[in-house]
């Protein structure tokens, strides 16, 4: 055999990416690792027959300004053929601040909705019938109130609970790691985690309580192996602390989900996603003994990658996201969110997001990557690279336990740490043009047509103001008194909190006086200070 030219490139992870991959390259139990579809350790998929019944779920990422605007383009979505909702929040809402909070001024319904009580919620799923329907709401700290918000309107639509579909993102030890929008200290968040689980055990059986997230990781610049090894990890976090509250691990097991990104680099992203499902089955089956078969399954929504988006030559996006949504199909994703051409400048169009849409509506309908399960399958190149990354990833894993958790590995800044170093090579690599971005370092052009995006009306910031001014005045101020008081109550004590959130929201308290309650309860959480 001639012998094989030098690895010229190297992947994100950091292995080299050989220019021939053959036999040689494979591992001798092949053959086990790979398994069958829909069964252990599922690197070829979850479900045996994948995609060749029915595709996955296109969930588009929607939500901007008021909940009436956020309403119409959802239903302008669903008219397009979307098959799942996906609600952005502002940041005064991810934080558990109500609109007209002093922090909240200039980024009320900025970045996604601004929702602040229970009547916000209603007209946000106005005429869509909830129990119809798959929601994935982007929320983390005040999760839990988002969601029960979302179950009073669907009581009020007269849905069966155990109807109610959809994930909620819930995923708090991230955000200390790589996005920031944190509330309450980690030990009260990983109560709040468990509550959810539990409450949804009970009450939602068919709710997702958590989409453990790589994809913010991933856009602060972690390593494909990097997003899945702390993503893998926060998840065995999150088991631990439900086995602590005394759940037993396959009553919430099975509602688990994970969230990751799609890079352009599509190889290493179908080897990244094969790798995680494998890493996952081996954990909840060798550590935790998880019995459920659904247990032991990762399940995942992907999102294209926004941080590969460029502002210059916007329309370049267009070839990036169906580069990216193609690895995300090709690596066996549950459901999909492709981004818009345009998100590098301002928030979508309603012409771009529909485009976005039918990127993946032609994949469904018009290759042939739904006729056949986990067409890379014996890929001398993917299956390659799924095992450096696999490996990989573990090295990651055993770093981050070897600080004893997840949470003191946080505390001490590791995952942050590693995340950083990767950023800081992919930013010198574009740099230096080791790295071509296509109309930033190589192929630019002044553009002729300066591109008109989308902007968000600065107005709604007071008639958000003027909305809770009159919720404050009509509604019993001394039973959501009452109902504050028996949150801080529950929140000091040993009770689940969220069966007296509920009756908070439900008497019109705001997203931002239950999380002062709590707030008062449980503190604020700063960050320590690495050096």
């Amino acid at each position: 055999m001639a012998q094989k030219p030098q690895a010229s490139r190297s992947s994100q992870s950091g292995f080299p990416i050989a220019p021939l991959y053959g036999p040689e390259d494979l591992s001798d139990d092949l053959a086990e690792r790979l398994g069958e579809p829909g069964q252990y350790p599922y690197t070829r998929g979850v479900y045996p027959t994948m995609y060749t019944q029915r595709p996955w779920t296109m969930r588009q990422y929607a939500g901007f300004a008021t909940a009436e605007e956020s309403n119409r383009r959802y239903r302008q979505l669903l008219d397009a053929g979307t098959m799942g909702l996906s609600v952005a929040f502002d940041l005064p809402t991810q934080m558990g601040y109500d609109s007209d909070h002093s922090i909240a001024a200039g980024e009320v319904g900025k970045v996604g909705v601004a929702i602040d009580s229970l009547d916000d919620m209603r007209t946000l799923f106005n005429e869509i019938p909830l129990d119809q329907v798959s929601t994935s709401m982007t929320i983390n700290a005040p999760a839990a109130l988002l969601l029960l918000l979302y179950q009073l309107v669907s009581e009020e639509q007269g849905a069966d609970p155990a109807d109610l579909k959809g994930t909620i993102q819930n995923d708090i030890l991230k955000e200390y790691i790589a996005r920031g929008t944190y509330i309450f200290p980690p030990a009260p968040s990983l109560r709040l985690v468990s509550d959810t689980f539990a409450y949804c055990h009970k009450e939602l059986p068919n709710w997702n309580t958590i989409s453990i997230s790589g994809y913010h990781m991933a856009e602060a610049g972690a390593s494909p192996a990097q997003e899945i090894a702390f993503t893998i990890a926060n998840g065995m976090e999150y088991v631990r602390a439900a086995q602590a509250a005394g759940m037993n691990v396959d009553d919430f097991a099975p509602r688990l989900s994970f969230f990751f990104v799609a890079r352009a680099t599509l190889l290493e992203e179908v080897a990244k996603f094969r790798a995680a499902r494998r890493i996952w089955a081996k954990v909840m089956k060798e550590e935790f003994n998880a019995q459920n078969e659904k247990s032991l399954k990762l399940r995942f929504h992907t999102q294209t990658a926004g941080v590969e988006l460029t502002a210059q030559q916007p329309e370049v996006n267009l070839a990036r996201v169906t580069v990216q949504a193609l690895a995300a199909v090709m690596g066996g994703t549950q459901s999909l969110h492709t981004n818009a051409f345009d998100e590098a400048i301002a928030l979508p169009t309603e012409k771009s997001a529909r485009l976005a849409l039918r990127t993946q509506q032609v994949i469904a309908n018009e290759t042939d990557l739904t006729a056949t399960v986990d067409p890379f399958a014996g890929s001398y190149a993917v299956e390659a690279m799924t095992d450096e990354v696999e490996a990989e990833a573990w090295k990651l894993i055993d770093g981050v336990f070897a600080h004893g958790s997840s949470v003191q590995a946080i505390e001490q800044g590791f995952q942050k740490s590693e995340i950083e170093q990767s950023a800081y090579h992919i930013a010198k690599s574009i740099d230096n043009n080791e790295r071509v971005v296509v109309g930033v370092n190589k192929y630019q052009f002044d553009d002729d047509e300066p591109y008109k995006p989308l902007r968000v009306d600065p107005t709604i910031e007071a008639a958000q103001a003027d909305r809770l001014k009159a919720i404050r005045a009509k509604r019993d101020n001394a039973e959501v008194e009452r109902c504050l008081a028996a949150v801080k109550a529950a929140a000091q004590g040993d009770q689940n909190v969220l069966y007296p959130i509920k009756d908070a929201l439900k008497a019109m308290a705001t997203v931002g006086e239950t999380c002062d309650t709590l707030r008062e309860v449980w503190g604020r959480y700063v960050p320590p200070e690495f050096f």
